[in-house]
């Protein structure tokens, strides 16, 4: 199986995250989207699953650092102009794994994934 975690390298989520997979002997690919981008086409199949408002981190601060015209009227196209612009507004982590995606780290969801 396949498995790519997706997010910051220094998130505490994240960190979580990758604790629990090594912990469980998950191997996986790791895609740092801060240092690294993240592509339209990544973007467009996890909302086709996940939905775009799912990935949009809007309690951070990178989110309310944005000014009132970029914060308002978010849509689809906006929100992934967003994204991509300052990856840090994609919720993390984004984990693949065999054809699901699931956005943030509940260790309840990651073992039912795994388990």
């Amino acid at each position: 199986m396949a498995v790519t975690i997706y997010g910051i390298r220094n998130c505490d989520t994240m960190k979580k995250a990758r604790a629990w997979l090594d912990a469980h002997g998950v191997v996986y690919g790791f895609h740092d989207y801060k240092a690294e981008g993240i592509d339209p086409a990544h973007l467009n199949a996890w909302a086709g699953k996940v939905g775009w408002e799912v990935l949009l981190n809007r309690a951070g601060t990178t989110f309310r650092k944005l000014s009132d015209a970029e914060k308002a009227d978010i849509d689809r196209a906006k929100a992934f102009a967003l994204m991509q612009a300052q990856p840090s507004l994609i919720k993390r982590p984004v984990l693949e794994a065999n054809g699901a995606v699931l956005v943030g780290f509940k260790p309840e969801i990651y073992e039912k994934q795994f388990g």
